[in-house]
């Protein structure tokens, strides 16, 4: 076999082709798993004397294999839909996280994977194979709750191994891998510390290598950290996440709070009254939201509707005035109604006021320091109100007064989504 081209670069696909000797087929094409496989004969004069044999051709696209699939899964709950035709792909290796408020579907998702419930309707695939009516106890799935379940009566090493020991390993190879997992999670030589004896966050460490133990094919995470001060959260969600990293655990983690998403997840799926509402990296929810729901989930207030004003510039007329952004849906036209959102950090507080575009001047309501930035609260005409994260103390007007603001185009963003039925309808 000779190897005659390869082209390998970070998240994407692998182009190559290679050449070997094999007895003569027809045209075909062949399914590997991951590999998408089209086999080409061709002539080879050199093996004339050798009829039966040809050169083939190989060339082969390696495709992100879908590693766990939901697809179009619906449960109900007397006869309350709770879930409706929920779909999406997990890629092996990859943090996805379930957002969402409370009672949107998210852990009732969560359980439907698990094996603990079952749908009324839909798929769970695990690497294409349908696994929807496989006993949670036979998917090699693991779980880790907000609520650590450890055993009160046993140590540190006892509670890591109890599941190791349950499917029949040694007490050598338990001890070789609690050793391995302690100094995993940061607390090497604890293996004898009965756990009652641990704070919140250790004890949530050793919860967290309890479900590594048995190397689950999928580590299923419900609001583990939920429990925890904010300070510990921020700590120990840098930590888990560069755990699940070091180790290419394909993880489904729960949680209604976005910052928490955001700092742990590749990729986010937002949900809504049992539905995906949009489904990205971080990165796309936060800048681009397709609705007035999933920016106030982002923690965006700042939701006006206007009409196209220009297209180049890309402006748009809202009650506040023209306000330019940075680039139109190419879909719309000049008339068209729209809903924007502003991002928090989008306002800059201006000595004077000024006509132009972006240019705003509202009356401050409240003021509040923050730390790092401070909240601002400002009316506008009618009912509008909006708010902005000014950076430090750079606002010190007082309620009442007048704040002259300047926009960032580039912080304003088009809601593709202004109803439930456009969402359904896409």
């Amino acid at each position: 076999m000779k190897n005659t081209k390869t082209q390998k670069r970070k998240g994407e696909f692998i182009h190559f082709s290679f050449v070997f000797l094999a007895p003569w087929r027809p045209l075909q094409f062949v399914n590997l798993g991951a590999l998408a496989v089209t086999i080409k004969r061709t002539h080879n004069e050199k093996l004339a004397d050798a009829p039966i044999w040809s050169v083939v051709r190989l060339r082969c696209i390696i495709m992100p294999m879908k590693f766990l699939t939901i697809s179009r899964v619906s449960k109900t709950f007397d006869a309350a839909p709770v879930l409706h035709d929920v779909s999406l792909d997990v890629a092996r290796g990859e943090i996805v996280c379930l957002l969402g408020p409370s009672g949107c579907g998210k852990t009732t998702l969560l359980r439907i994977i698990a094996g603990l419930e079952q749908p009324d309707l839909g798929q769970i695939l695990l690497e294409g194979r349908d696994i929807t009516p496989v006993p949670s106890h036979k998917r090699d799935f693991g779980l880790m709750f907000q609520d650590y379940v450890l055993f009160p009566h046993m140590t540190v090493g006892e509670n890591i191994g109890f599941g190791l020991k349950m499917h029949g390993w040694t007490q050598t190879k338990i001890d070789a891998r609690v050793e391995e997992l302690l100094a995993l999670v940061d607390m090497a030589g604890y293996e004898n510390r009965p756990v009652y004896e641990l704070s919140g966050g250790q004890q949530q460490r050793v919860a967290l290598a309890r479900s590594l133990a048995p190397s689950p094919r999928l580590l299923m995470l419900d609001e583990p950290l939920g429990a925890l001060d904010r300070t510990l959260r921020d700590q120990l969600l840098v930590e888990l996440r560069s755990i699940l990293k070091q180790l290419g655990q394909t993880a489904i983690y729960v949680t209604h709070d976005q910052l928490e998403a955001f700092a742990v997840a590749d990729r986010v799926a937002l949900m809504n009254a049992g539905r995906i509402e949009q489904a990205g990296t971080p990165e796309t929810l936060y800048l681009h939201p397709v609705s007035a729901f999933a920016a106030r989930f982002m923690g965006m207030t700042n939701i006006l509707s206007g009409t196209i004003n220009s297209l180049n510039p890309p402006a748009i007329e809202t009650p506040l005035g023209i306000l330019r952004i940075a680039a139109m849906p190419a879909h719309l036209r000049p008339g068209d109604a729209l809903q924007i959102v502003i991002r928090p950090e989008a306002a800059r507080v201006a000595r004077r006021a000024s006509a132009g575009p972006n240019h705003l001047t509202l009356t401050l309501v409240n003021r509040s320091f923050r730390g790092a930035h401070t909240l601002i609260q400002l009316a506008g005409p009618g009912e509008i109100t909006l708010a902005f994260e000014i950076p430090g103390l750079g606002c010190t007007a007082r309620p009442g007064e007048q704040v002259h603001l300047a926009i960032d185009p580039d912080a304003i963003a088009v809601l593709e989504r202004t109803s439930d039925a456009q969402r359904d309808a896409s």
